[in-house]
């Protein structure tokens, strides 16, 4: 008797190593080799989706015992800290159940591109963002700076709005040493980028409003720049649709450079760096004055007032 439960014992450990071997590669292979259909080539994970949901949102019919294998292995990577993500993901279709954990538990794979324009208003960007977030708010002019930024799709707006932040930041750090700094302030800097991006046609253009800026600034003179008198007129909502009047430089507002002494309050629209970084050049010249000749399609600089009258005629008259 005793014979036989030992001999019974034997076969029913050696049926266990056996039956064991056998789970063991099939989970294996279920896992790491066997290549699984999935629905889409973009799959989302929304926030807190459990993984029986993910299972059965993104996969083809599956059995019951792979459905297992693919839980228990999730709960092996969860062990180590690789849970996860939420948020859209570029996938294969077809995937080892490896290969797609090891996808899902990294952030999005997907980069998207936000190009935020040099000129550009609150309202275009608002536009913009309402593409990427549900939830967003108004982005202040003072606070970014122009230009491209890429996201992963699971990023939230507070975490897209820092990253602006700290891009500006930084730059405006790595230039601290010029003297622009020491005779504006960030905020100056800004505000006169964006009256620059408003009013400038390309880089010499830009170059030369600057140094008219910069010279009227330092004679306490009015800069009488167009851009803020539209800025006033539309608070930088929409487009004027036609030609200034000079009611219209009569207009009493904060903004209106025609009115005030200075530099507007803030910003009247959103700066990129290459803007800045012509203003760190610190190009100088003697003009104080420039308007626009819708013939040559041009501004035209000048550096006395008779100068520019004597210029504004000779184009009035040629119209």
């Amino acid at each position: 008797m005793a014979l036989e439960v030992q001999t019974l014992r034997y076969y029913l450990k050696i049926f266990s190593i056996f039956l064991f071997l056998i789970i063991f590669s099939l989970f294996t292979h279920q896992i790491f080799f066997k290549n699984h259909n999935i629905y889409e080539d973009i799959i989302i994970i929304k926030k807190n989706n459990s993984i029986n949901t993910i299972i059965i949102n993104n996969f083809n019919e599956l059995y019951i015992y792979e459905k297992l294998f693919l839980k228990i292995y999730y709960k092996f990577y969860a062990f180590f800290n690789k849970k996860i993500h939420y948020g859209e993901f570029k996938i294969d279709n077809k995937i080892t159940f490896h290969n797609f954990l090891n996808k899902v538990t990294k952030p999005s794979n997907l980069i998207k591109k936000i190009a935020i324009i040099e000129g550009s208003s609150k309202y275009d960007l608002g536009n913009k963002l309402s593409k990427f977030f549900t939830n967003f708010d108004i982005i202040n002019y003072n606070d970014i700076l122009a230009n491209t930024y890429f996201l992963n799709t699971n990023n939230n707006f507070e975490e897209f709005y820092l990253k602006l932040k700290k891009y500006k930041i930084n730059f405006f750090n790595k230039n601290r040493e010029n003297k622009l700094f020491s005779k504006f302030t960030d905020k100056e800097i800004m505000i006169i980028a964006s009256l620059i991006e408003k009013e400038g046609l390309d880089y010499n253009d830009k170059k030369n409003i600057f140094s008219v800026i910069n010279n009227r600034l330092e004679r306490k003179m009015k800069l009488q720049i167009d851009a803020t008198v539209l800025f006033s007129l539309t608070n930088g909502n929409y487009n004027l649709g036609r030609n200034l009047t000079f009611e219209d430089l009569k207009f009493k507002h904060n903004y209106n450079t025609y009115v005030i002494n200075g530099l507007p309050p803030e910003p009247i629209s959103y700066v990129g760096t290459k803007t800045i970084e012509l203003m760190l050049e610190n190009y100088n010249t003697d003009y104080l004055f420039y308007f626009f000749n819708e013939n040559e399609k041009r501004h035209i600089f000048t550096k006395t007032f008779d100068e520019h009258k004597k210029k504004l005629n000779e184009y009035r008259k040629s119209k």
